[in-house]
């Protein structure tokens, strides 16, 4: 089995994240980046499927040369090769055509994402990308399982869960109960050094959109104590105080 694993380098969560140039830009200076977590999921789910000599797992990243260390831990972890996009990640529509026109000319069976990365959370990409490639899309997928060219997911829907029986090839974005994320051994990120990571250009890609301004949330308010009896003040604070009811 060939499977292409396609992974995120984002902001650990514990960053402080502050903008620049009239909020207009991420302030990139003492944020320690990371796998996208999602991406770790399908990453492990990868490998755990080719296991004993079953198949290849290659890792492809759109991003410029800063997010190597990602893929190098992403080849650490398991990955047999990685591929990187030469381009800042521009949207998910961007990100989406590189991924596609780089798996158009390879024939993977099974192509993994995150349910969405853990800084914009679209959850677009993998949609994106089944349609450019004319591929069944699944996304948001709890369990996985491949068994005669056939690929069996469950997903979480509102009042209960839907099972899908999807024949290859397919892309699946997957969230918590797919795999465990798998922590990198020495030999792990010994071996990763030597292992391949091929730089490619970006094919062009019209622009859609643009970010026009960050903002950073609100605060949070000072907690209101309400004491168990007093059920009219509490329906008082959320009808005219918090405006919730």
């Amino acid at each position: 089995m060939n499977i292409l694993v396609c992974i995120s380098n984002v902001p650990d969560t514990t960053s402080k994240i502050t903008f620049g140039d009239g909020n207009t830009t991420l302030n990139t200076a003492g944020i320690q980046y990371i796998v996208n977590p999602y991406d770790e999921i399908a990453l492990s789910k990868a490998i755990g499927l080719v296991e004993g000599g079953k198949g290849k797992v290659t890792v492809i990243n759109v991003g410029e040369a800063s997010t190597e260390a990602t893929i190098r831990k992403a080849l650490a972890t398991g990955a047999d090769e990685a591929v990187r996009v030469d381009a800042a990640p521009r949207d998910a529509w961007f990100v989406a055509h590189q991924i596609a026109s780089y798996a158009k000319d390879n024939a993977f069976d099974l192509i993994l994402t995150g349910r969405e990365s853990i800084d914009y959370n679209g959850s677009q990409v993998a949609a994106f990308v089944g349609e450019l490639l004319g591929i069944p899309s699944v996304t948001t997928a709890k369990k996985l399982e491949i068994e005669d060219n056939t690929a069996t997911v469950e997903r979480e829907i509102e009042g209960g869960k839907e099972v899908l029986a999807i024949p290859l090839p397919v892309i699946v974005g997957t969230a918590e109960g797919v795999a465990e994320p798998r922590i990198p051994n020495m030999r792990g990120i010994m071996s990763a050094r030597t292992k391949p990571l091929h730089v490619i250009e970006p094919v062009s890609v019209s622009v859609l959109s643009k970010i026009v301004s960050y903002e950073s949330p609100e605060p949070r308010g000072n907690v209101s104590l309400v004491d168990a009896g007093e059920v009219e003040k509490l329906v008082d604070i959320l009808h005219n105080k918090a405006r919730v009811i």
